[in-house]
């Protein structure tokens, strides 16, 4: 059977770590998925989903990280927004940001094993905010099987 939930989000910024794991767990339990999988999937280009530790210090480092690779202040393509066709009018400068969703990624596949995320003990679901605040959604999808 399958499933689907869209969670949304007021991040904060510009570079912010939320933990989905409790929402994620929650919407798997309330399906009733007792062995399947689960995809969580984010619907934005500046955003990010990761499986990591959920640590304070962890979270500053890989802030400190992203920001060295893709410097906010750097020069890009991208935002030479003047070149570009159709932008609307508020359209931000956020080459980063894209770049650093690209790096991570938009996307997990976690398994459910008898109706739990099979997460290790000190993995956590994170959606990485790269160019908030913003309002944000996440779409779930859930397939599997509902044992008894």
């Amino acid at each position: 059977m399958l499933h689907n939930h869209l969670l949304t989000f007021k991040t904060q910024g510009p570079i912010a770590v939320r933990n989905i794991t409790p929402d994620v767990q929650r919407f798997v339990q309330n399906a009733g998925i007792r062995q399947g999988q689960i995809l969580v999937f984010s619907r934005h280009t500046t955003t990010a989903i990761a499986i990591n530790e959920d640590e304070e210090r962890l979270l500053e480092d890989l802030s400190t990280y992203l920001t060295k690779l893709a410097p906010p202040t750097d020069t890009y393509l991208h935002n030479d927004l003047e070149l570009r066709p159709n932008i609307p009018e508020a359209e931000p400068r956020n080459a980063h940001a894209h770049l650093m969703a690209i790096t991570i990624g938009n996307s997990q596949t976690i398994p459910i094993i008898d109706g739990a995320l099979a997460l290790g003990t000190y993995q956590s679901i994170l959606l990485v905010e790269l160019d908030g605040p913003r309002s944000r959604s996440v779409l779930l999808q859930a397939i599997g099987m509902h044992l008894v």
